[in-house]
């Protein structure tokens, strides 16, 4: 995969000040703060139900704060731009979508421009670089003439990560974004979330439920329980076996890989021993 080099990017960097967020009266997430920079990948991870996907959306402007504010590193809040302004700044991989029926795959892709776009499509210089670009990093290049309606749900996966990228903004919000994806996908949607960070310095923010790979990708991990931020930090300061054990419920062992050194965690059942002799 090849990485971005042109164009101008918005700055790459966001905060949440103490959210609290719920549903219906009932508060999800109590006090939270998370900082997002450029050239940093940022991982949340912890139980179903911690509350990492209403985090997200709400720094993605789509779950309104009952307190606390998101704001730039411009001190600018989120909560007071405009849709198209705040949707050149951010852009988010959402988990579900509607999936268009009778469209083309290039122009699901090309829609990721409307926020950069005038009238008619007009006032769009870098728009065919960054639509060409998004379309070749995440594969889906070679079936920019196919209807919608025909992808599996990992190309329907890779497509809407495409959409994402044509936004090219500074900040880019993952949930759940290996969902549906092969090995092989998975593996260089990861790639290529490294490369956003590390090249056009981007901010990258991921919900994530595999901790191996929130271990092997991300500069700062989020834990979550029970909508709190229990931890945060390098990888290796919060994915430790005693915190994870607690908070999933579940004995975990964390030790590096014998090969390549990374941190590798290993959630322990009751046949786990037999698994292990099998291999």
């Amino acid at each position: 995969m090849t990485v971005d080099t042109g164009g101008e990017r918005p700055a790459s960097e966001i905060s949440c000040v103490d959210l609290r967020l719920g549903y219906h009266g009932t508060e999800v997430v109590s006090g939270a703060c998370v900082h997002l920079s450029a050239g940093h990948v940022t991982a949340l991870v912890g139980p179903n139900g911690s509350g990492k996907s209403t985090l997200l959306r709400a720094l993605a402007r789509l779950h309104r704060p009952d307190s606390g504010d998101v704001v730039f590193g411009d001190g600018s809040s989120a909560l007071a731009l405009s849709p198209k302004e705040f949707a050149r700044r951010v852009s988010l991989l959402a988990q579900t979508h509607s999936a268009p029926t009778g469209i083309c795959v290039r122009d699901v892709v090309e829609y990721g421009r409307h926020p950069h776009r005038g009238r008619w499509r007009s006032n769009d210089p870098d728009g065919l670089t960054a639509v060409s670009w998004a379309m070749e990093v995440t594969g889906v290049e070679h079936m920019a003439a196919r209807v919608v309606d025909e992808l599996s749900g990992g190309g329907l996966q890779r497509l809407w990560l495409g959409r994402s990228l044509a936004h090219r903004t500074g900040v880019l919000w993952l949930d759940e974004a290996l969902a549906r994806l092969d090995l092989r996908y998975q593996m260089e949607i990861l790639d290529l979330i490294r490369d956003l960070a590390d090249h056009p310095a981007v901010a990258v923010g991921a919900v994530l439920h595999d901790l191996n790979q929130a271990a092997a990708v991300a500069d700062r991990v989020v834990l979550l329980h029970q909508g709190i931020i229990r931890a945060t930090g390098a990888p290796a300061d919060v994915l430790t076996s005693e915190l994870l054990s607690d908070i999933y419920g579940i004995r975990i062992d964390v030790h590096p890989d014998p090969v390549t050194g990374q941190l590798t965690t290993t959630p322990v059942s009751r046949h786990t021993d037999r698994f292990r002799s099998l291999t």
